[in-house]
């Protein structure tokens, strides 16, 4: 069976910049990681493979750097990873990156399944995934929440609804987008790490790709556009107090009693 995860690298913290032009973020200068829905969704790929058989690649699309998750990835059982990179492809929102990803995908090869995490922490819109499948014109089930089986060229598996669960038979090829509580990521190896990290990654920019009109990208094919961005304003006032247990009590009672929160 050949698995293919779609993994993304996130912001690992709130403080990131803002281009005060396009609204996106600057993604070159923010610590990074992998989004964390991405590692549930990999360590789906990699339970299947064991149990079925198979090859387990990943693909990410993002700025060079972005190839650091697909190391990570290595480190955790993948196969092979392919990078998806162009300046023409920034600042795509969800359906421009979703058409960017499914031409990726065409090129990298042919997968029977292609697992997507549930959403990323950066955008939290739950679109990609489906709209991957769209593109490329497979079944899609999002929300799943356990696999229960591969037979006979279908997979089982229970998607989670708003009030029950429902169990659906899916042939390949197609897409599944997994809950966090899924399963639980295995860590990294040591080992693995220091045998892949000389490891090929196939790279695809613009002119890889077998649809090559910059208006299907980037910015130029995304429909929807950031007006203002901008980081929230800090009314947080912070004072250090001093002296007795007595005098702090009490002054701590004259700040709630001038607040009106106590008589």
């Amino acid at each position: 069976m050949e698995i293919l995860v779609c993994i993304k690298q996130v912001p690992g913290s709130n403080k990131v910049e803002v281009d005060p032009v396009t609204g996106v973020l600057k993604r070159n200068s923010a610590d990074a990681k992998m989004n964390p829905y991405d590692l549930f969704a990999l360590e789906t790929g990699l339970k299947l493979r064991e149990e079925y058989g198979g090859n387990v690649s990943v693909l990410t699309m993002g700025p060079p750097q972005a190839k650091a998750v697909l190391y990570e990835a290595f480190a955790m059982g993948a196969d092979k990873g392919a990078l998806i990179t162009d300046r023409k492809f920034g600042g795509a929102d969800v359906l421009a990156t979703s058409y960017t990803l499914s031409q990726g995908i065409r090129k990298f090869g042919k997968f029977d399944l292609i697992i997507c995490g549930l959403q990323t922490t950066d955008g939290d819109t739950a679109q990609v995934g489906p709209e991957v499948s769209e593109a490329l014109n497979i079944p899609c089930v999002c929300n799943v929440h356990k696999v229960d089986k591969v037979e006979d060229g279908n997979i089982i598996v229970d998607m989670e609804m708003s009030e029950d669960i429902e169990k659906l038979k899916v042939p390949f090829p197609c897409l599944i987008t997994v809950q966090k509580d899924i399963l639980e990521p295995r860590l990294p190896s040591y080992k693995k790490k220091k045998a892949t990290a000389d490891r090929g990654i196939d790279q695809y920019t613009l002119n890889d790709m077998e649809d090559k009109d910059e208006k299907h990208y980037g910015l130029n094919g995304s429909p929807t556009q950031v007006q203002r961005i901008f980081p929230p304003t800090s009314d947080k006032v912070q004072e250090t107090w001093t002296g007795t247990g007595e005098e702090l009590s009490n002054k701590i009672y004259e700040v709630l009693k001038k607040k009106k929160f106590t008589a």
